[in-house]
């Protein structure tokens, strides 16, 4: 069976691609010639050159594959435009959807994320996949464009089209050429954290999201959401590990949360006021006082999806990157 899979020369996506041949499929992947193909290194798979814009060649792309995997979009949101997200987020996903019913593809599986589940509305609550984004678009436009994407899903499934989503949290692990979710190893071995965030999050491998994507497309339920999860843990925790993975310097302390809510509130009511937009930095520091947990047990109950550990997750990313010769 050939499965076509956008968004593989990224770290998502190209653990998808990884799993798909372990299991006995065959790989095309969505591309366009200037992409870095240092992700797939060492995997065999046919090229389909397009883009996400460009509805026909995506008609193209999809010729003669029964699945389609749609990991591509704009994950690094602080470093793009608010009508570059908006637009391959969304507008892509659409051009996706559109390109597999005409192309006659069986089942596509749509990556989507932990952020359209929202902010826990009160402590020790984790969210799972009845949660739902309930803040203003402006507040976090990444969590928004995704939710925007699931709403493009929920009408491909209501006209009859087969399609589900899988919700990654942070995702740490091989092939993450970009430095997305490894950017922690890096700046850990630099020892840039003399101190750590007072949140939390959860952290999921490379590997097992590749293979989650994958077990949903074999046993997922068309329109469900899975959240791929592997632990959740502190912020200070996490980096105290990766510290000892990477030989790197570990935090000194964490800091009190009013230290960054009181700035990030303000800055909120400031560009609120004054018509600026919310800056990323603002928005990621407001994500990092929370306690960002997850319940991934639907996946794992209706998936099989494997459970990794926040260790291993660094581990299998280390040691990526050191062969790579990365880090």
């Amino acid at each position: 069976m050939r499965a076509l899979v956008t968004g593989a020369t990224g770290c998502v996506g190209a653990n998808i691609a990884e799993a798909l041949l372990a299991r006995g499929y065959r790989v095309r992947v969505l591309r366009r010639a200037t992409s870095r193909l240092d992700a797939l290194d060492g995997l065999s798979y046919e090229d389909a050159m397009g883009d996400l814009l460009d509805g026909r060649s995506l008609e193209v792309a999809m010729d003669g594959c029964a699945l389609v995997f749609h990991a591509a979009a704009i994950s690094q949101y602080w470093r793009n435009s608010l009508e570059q997200l908006y637009a391959v987020n969304v507008t892509g996903t659409r051009n996706v959807l559109a390109a597999a019913s005409g192309a006659g593809v069986r089942r596509v599986v749509v990556t989507s994320s932990v952020a359209p589940l929202g902010v826990p509305v009160c402590a020790g609550r984790r969210l799972d996949e009845s949660s739902c984004y309930h803040r203003r678009p402006a507040r976090f436009h990444y969590a928004h464009s995704k939710l925007l994407v699931e709403a493009e899903v929920a009408r491909a499934v209501a006209a009859g089209q087969d399609v589900l989503c899988v919700n990654p949290a942070s995702v740490i692990g091989r092939r993450d050429v970009n430095f997305i979710g490894g950017e922690i190893l890096r700046l850990v071995k630099r020892g840039m954290f003399l101190v750590a965030p007072p949140g939390g999050m959860g952290v999921v491998s490379g590997g097992a999201v590749g293979l989650g994507h994958v077990l949903a497309a074999e046993r997922g339920v068309a329109g469900e959401r899975y959240i791929l999860n592997g632990e959740n843990i502190r912020h200070v925790a996490l980096l105290r590990l990766t510290a000892s993975v990477v030989g790197g310097r570990a935090p000194l302390c964490t800091l009190p949360k009013a230290m960054i809510r009181l700035p990030v509130e303000v800055t909120w009511l400031v560009s609120r006021a004054l018509g600026f937009p919310y800056p990323a930095a603002a928005v990621q520091a407001d994500l990092s006082v929370r306690d960002m947990y997850f319940d991934g047990s639907k996946a794992v109950r209706e998936l099989g999806f494997p459970v990794v550990s926040a260790r291993a997750a660094i581990e299998e990313a280390w040691d990526w990157y050191t062969r790579a010769g990365m880090l």
